[in-house]
């Protein structure tokens, strides 16, 4: 092979991130924003209150005993601001939390309870209580560093620049909170979920190394099997780029075991260690992540899941709702399309000298497109316009994907032709039911 050929083959396979899994975890948590905010707070407070030392020392020192009562003046006026705002903005917070309290609720009894990672996950509101927060706390201090002094000749503090600091705050404040309305009532949107949702599958699939990953050649043989010796819970996902720095380190290639989203116990085997001596179960066990739900970060087929989840509860008696499971078949659809021709059931992660060091497991096709497709064509017999979108799909999926991948959607449009033939007696009805159609029925 020639060089600009292993460099090209070289450049297809994506480097793993080595803060990726530091950094969802902390998008995954609520506490971490509002703490950052408020130390950050903390600390523009002492700048600004060290200027308007600076800045009163400076005009005493030069005379201009004017300009400080003027100072003085202004500071003054804005302690009442400064006052209203601190006793008004817990209020405040109080209000928004109220609002995602609701709409939580909401989007989970509606789409699924697994939607709900979705609010702990967004941005702005997360931002809407690190500003909120950060504004209370710095109103606190500002009041603090008022002087009760009255003689500008004597007096060594005037929030000058704290006020002017504070106000800009409560304006942040109310723009962000118009943001968060508005990006609140967007959320409890169907389409809107699903399409954050079907971002957050995507996101995965672009983290996927692309290479030809079939096959265990070059690993050597296996030398010894590690097992998970942690508390029980879900494998969220793996420290890729550090499991591979172990492995270069050791001369060894790691085969995980089980899939991210498997649920694990102590005793689990984890790591298959080929080609040489096992790394410390300490310094493998360091690279896991496990914990109580399975998210999107590593999770291939999580995004498959809540996308047929939210569409079997809209076939459900309960719901009755077929044109927001079609939303979520159309998504589905898209998303197997966009995998259809990419290496699947295992991947491989090299290290800096190109030398495969990571294996990691993820589910191949067919699992796929039976997650995609088998509970909801269970529950679609009996609503027309969910049959004709998925028969549109499976076609679409026939005509995109390579010839070798079309078994299973094949298997998947006969098994659920023959339930319309079982379930729907009419023959008009049953014809109707059988023909696809991308909208369902318009």
């Amino acid at each position: 092979m020639s060089e600009r050929a292993v460099t090209d083959a070289a450049s297809k396979v994506r480097r793993p991130r080595m803060l990726s899994p530091l950094r969802e975890h902390l998008r995954d948590t609520f506490w971490f924003a509002p703490t950052a905010a408020m130390v950050l707070v903390f600390l523009v407070w002492l700048l600004a209150a060290g200027l308007d030392d600076l800045i009163v020392e400076g005009l005493r020192d030069g005379g201009d005993v004017d300009t400080v009562k003027d100072l003085m003046g202004f500071a003054d006026d804005a302690r009442t601001v400064v006052s209203t705002v601190s006793s008004a903005m817990m209020t405040f917070i109080g209000v928004v939390f109220s609002i995602s309290l609701v709409a939580v609720q909401m989007a989970g009894g509606q789409f699924s309870p697994r939607v709900v990672r979705l609010f702990v996950r967004s941005r702005i509101t997360k931002a809407t209580f690190a500003v909120f927060l950060a504004t209370f706390l710095l109103s606190l201090l500002v009041l603090t560093s008022y002087d009760g002094e009255k003689d500008p000749e004597l007096i060594t503090s005037v929030p000058f620049v704290q006020a002017f600091l504070t106000l800009g705050m409560v304006g942040l404040s109310v723009l962000l909170f118009v943001l968060y309305v508005n990006s609140t009532l967007r959320m409890m949107r169907v389409s809107q979920v699903i399409d954050r949702i079907t971002g957050e599958a995507f996101r995965v699939v672009e983290r996927m190394p692309y290479a030809d990953g079939s096959g265990r050649q070059g690993s050597g043989d296996e030398r010894a099997v590690v097992a998970y010796d942690g508390p029980a819970g879900v494998l969220r996902d793996v420290n890729i780029a550090r499991l591979v720095r172990v492995a270069r380190g050791h001369g060894v290639v790691l085969w995980l075991i089980p899939r991210i989203g498997d649920f694990v116990v102590p005793g689990t085997p984890v790591f298959a260690v080929h080609g040489g001596a096992a790394p410390s179960r300490r310094a493998l066990r360091s690279c896991m992540s496990v914990a109580a739900e399975r998210t999107f970060h590593q999770d291939l087929g999580f995004g498959l899941r809540v996308l047929a989840d939210i569409a079997l509860r809209a076939l459900s008696a309960a719901v009755n709702d077929p044109t927001t499971a079609v939303q979520a078949i159309d998504r589905i659809v898209q998303f197997l399309a966009a995998i259809g021709r990419r290496p699947l059931d295992v991947l491989r992660y090299p290290d800096r000298d190109g030398v495969v060091r990571l294996v990691q497991p993820v589910p191949g096709w067919e699992e796929l497109v039976d997650l995609g497709f088998t509970e909801i064509r269970g529950c679609a017999v009996h609503s027309p316009q969910v049959t004709r979108r998925v028969f549109a799909g499976l076609d679409d999926l026939l005509a995109l994907v390579p010839a070798e991948r079309r078994e299973p959607l094949l298997r998947h449009r006969e098994l659920l032709a023959q339930a319309v033939e079982r379930s729907v007696p009419d023959a008009a009805d049953r014809a109707f039911a059988l023909r696809p159609d991308r909208q369902g029925i318009g």
